[in-house]
């Protein structure tokens, strides 16, 4: 523990990768239950809201209102939360099987701009960590590709437009983090996404009736992404890009994990080859 009060940046990390990794497996049990996808865009960004009030009063509910700061802040929330509403559009056209291993490798571009624009360095087994991460991350992000076909290639061009804004937006979290507060950029972040409400609400169509406990578990279930997404930026205040942007990418071990411990899912040779390394991988960016 006296180790992670040291590394901020990690303690944080960790949180995220934690937080999405039970999201994510509480996310498959709600979309079970009936749980509309096209209205998952709109919890999700109304759930960011309360975070952003936490996340103000962290901050002395100070704003940083400067153009350079508006810029900053609304590009990454615009990247992200764009992103998200680009994704359900390339999963409309193309495989999940191929889609998801495509978009989940957007670390790859962060980590480029980093080492090229930050000059950000690791040390030689941080290095291999993030090799080995980026192996992770392709292997736990693996799917079935059981009875998917792909319509056309817009299915690619939109996987490659998320690919490149999230990878994009970790840059833009790193480099904002130096001329303003993680915590304006988070409210920015939550104010984006809300902004982008009404155009997730046109793309998910006529509103199905949803009964308002399944309404609540969802709600919350978006909560453990958006406390993710606000460790997250504090992992990028404290801590080098190039080694917090593949630790996020590992949030997928949790949710294996969790789907092993509690349902007793088997994991396949790709998933179980994806956990090996994730650990390996957790292991090795966490060294100093």
């Amino acid at each position: 523990m006296n180790y992670l009060l040291k590394h901020k940046w990690l303690l944080f990390a960790l949180i995220t990768t934690l937080t999405w990794g039970v999201w994510g497996e509480f996310s498959e049990l709600i979309q079970q239950e009936g749980f509309p996808a096209g209205m998952v865009y709109v919890v999700w960004a109304f759930s960011m809201v309360p975070c952003a009030a936490v996340a103000l009063y962290i901050g002395g509910r100070k704003i940083d209102r400067s153009p350079r700061s508006l810029l900053l802040g609304m590009s990454a929330g615009l990247l992200g939360a764009g992103g998200q509403l680009v994704l359900f559009e390339a999963l409309r056209h193309g495989p999940a099987y191929i889609v998801f291993p495509f978009v989940s490798m957007s670390p790859v571009i962060t980590i480029a701009l980093s080492l090229v624009l930050l000059h950000e360095r690791a040390n030689r087994i941080q290095t291999a960590g993030i090799v080995v991460a980026l192996a992770a991350i392709f292997f736990l992000s693996w799917q079935d590709g059981s009875g998917q076909q792909a319509e056309g290639g817009l299915w690619l061009v939109l996987a490659a437009i998320v690919f490149v804004a999230w990878g994009v937006q970790g840059y833009i979290m790193k480099f904002a983090n130096r001329s303003m507060s993680a915590e304006s950029i988070f409210f920015y972040m939550a104010l984006t996404g809300v902004m982008l409400v009404p155009a997730a609400l046109a793309m998910a169509g006529p509103a199905e009736a949803i009964a308002p406990a399944l309404y609540a578990k969802g709600f919350f279930t978006q909560m453990l992404n958006s406390i993710g997404a606000l460790t997250l930026v504090y992992a990028y205040r404290y801590g080098k890009a190039i080694i917090v942007s593949p630790m996020q990418g590992l949030a997928p071990l949790i949710t294996v994990v969790l789907s092993l411990v509690f349902f007793a899912v088997i994991p396949g040779p790709m998933l179980l080859a994806g956990l090996v390394l994730a650990a390996a991988a957790l292991v090795a960016l966490s060294i100093e």
